[in-house]
């Protein structure tokens, strides 16, 4: 049986006239695309461009809600009263589906960004506030998560299509969360070594930690970030070393966990 797994990306990540890294140069690697829906970064232009470039390129466009937090990138932990981050949800996937639907396509996933989905993957609670209100907008939609965190067990409890998600240049912490940014080796810039981590995370079906422990979990996506001027290439290499191990790339199926 072949491997499969999906390769996605953080886009629409500029606003205004600057802009973050080459969306259409991943559009060519990637199989779905994670479009900032303008509270953490993208304004209606750049929505409406990158969707338009996802659609005609047919990568699975997902909307990417965060924090309202331009000036921090939504990295800046922020705290929010439940009911209000809710809203701000379903505004945001509101706007990535009218876009998305001007444009000729939809939206298939959403995936949480930056500090927002560095809390919900610890904390179950907001993890559930922000997927029930999606989930409210967008029945259908696949929830894309961090494996084998909070957001695993969540959508597990909801029944709702899932996409389990892994970092191709990030480092894992032992309970399956990310690294902090700021703390050594927490990113990975080789694009050879990323490889050869995700080949060996896919086969295994477990996420490696820091600490050589395996962590199993189903794993639908590897995100690849596309916030850095190497990134295009840094992607390329990714998706050749797993092709190389004869890994296909395609777009996930959303299936629920069971």
């Amino acid at each position: 049986m072949t491997l499969k797994v999906d390769l996605n990306s953080d886009m629409g990540e500029g606003f205004g006239p600057w802009k973050m890294t080459d969306d259409a140069g991943l559009l060519s690697i990637v199989t779905s695309a994670n479009i900032a829906c303008g509270f953490h970064a993208g304004d209606a232009d750049t929505m409406a461009a990158t969707m338009a470039l996802a659609h005609e390129a047919g990568v699975g466009i997902g909307a990417h809600p965060g924090f309202p937090d331009l000036q921090g990138f939504g990295r800046r932990q922020m705290q929010v009263p439940l009911p209000t981050l809710a809203n701000m949800i379903r505004y945001q996937v509101g706007a990535a589906q009218a876009m998305a639907r001007a444009a000729g396509g939809s939206v298939r996933h959403l995936k949480l960004h930056g500090a927002l989905s560095n809390m919900a993957c610890k904390d179950a609670e907001m993890a559930r506030a922000c997927y029930e209100a999606a989930l409210d907008v967008a029945p259908d939609i696949i929830i894309m998560g961090l494996a084998a965190t909070e957001m695993e067990k969540v959508c597990r409890d909801l029944g709702c299509k899932w996409a389990g998600e892994i970092f191709a240049d990030r480092a894992y912490n032992a309970d399956g969360t990310l690294v902090d940014r700021r703390l050594p080796g927490a990113m990975i810039h080789d694009g050879a070594e990323a490889a050869a981590r995700m080949v060996e995370m896919v086969k295994a079906g477990a996420i490696l930690t820091g600490d050589g422990a395996q962590l199993p979990t189903r794993i639908d996506t590897i995100c690849i970030h596309g916030d850095s001027a190497k990134a295009v290439a840094f992607s390329g290499q990714v998706k050749a070393g797993l092709e190389a191990a004869g890994i296909e790339i395609a777009k996930f199926s959303g299936a629920p966990l069971t």
